[in-house]
């Protein structure tokens, strides 16, 4: 098994920290992993993006061009990534900020609505936890159990209290990702 996956959109969003508690969460399922972020030097604003490579066998390179997923949080990425996603892959978008949805007929395409998530869990922090619960609705590349060990190691013990709220909203993710096409 490998997943090569590009996780893309603005500062502030938890792109990182999202592509990080998946590497974690696969590190805890004993799988290759590489974790390779990408942002400009705002803190809150700017583009971020980040490759994530989980495979069962060594990793050649953390540097692609071509994704299994790409998971798309503003319309920049959209602009970016979506040439980018590998016939038959997978785009996970969250459609708010989106003024242009994906074409492409190749490719299964899906929608998380993250914002009302979040909203719906009570708090917009938790916003990037409910796109990974739709992205490990469409594909469970790693088990729970490890995504919970993933949050333990990723998110501060002086925040610890907030993993049962980040749980909550992958749970709820998971229940609100709706595939628009697929292949």
């Amino acid at each position: 098994m490998k997943e090569e996956i590009i996780i893309a959109g603005f500062g502030g969003q938890g792109v990182l920290s999202m592509g990080k508690i998946l590497a974690y969460s696969a590190i805890m399922q004993d799988m290759e992993v590489t974790w390779m972020p990408s942002y400009g030097p705002e803190m809150r604003g700017g583009t971020a993006n980040v490759c994530v490579i989980l495979s069962d066998k060594k990793i050649g390179s953390p540097i692609l061009t071509k994704y299994d997923t790409a998971i798309i949080l503003n319309q920049q990425s959209m602009d970016k990534f979506e040439s980018a996603v590998k016939p038959g892959g997978l785009l996970l978008y969250d459609p708010s900020g989106i003024t242009r949805h994906p074409e492409r007929t190749d490719i299964t395409v899906a929608q998380i609505p993250a914002i009302e998530v979040a909203a719906k869990v009570g708090n917009s922090k938790v916003y990037n936890m409910a796109v990974l619960g739709g992205f490990l609705k469409l594909k469970p590349v790693v088990e729970m159990e490890n995504v919970e060990k993933g949050l333990g190691k990723c998110i501060p013990a002086r925040y610890n209290d907030l993993i049962a709220l980040n749980k909550a909203a992958i749970s709820e993710g998971m229940n609100s990702v709706l595939e628009i096409t697929g292949k």
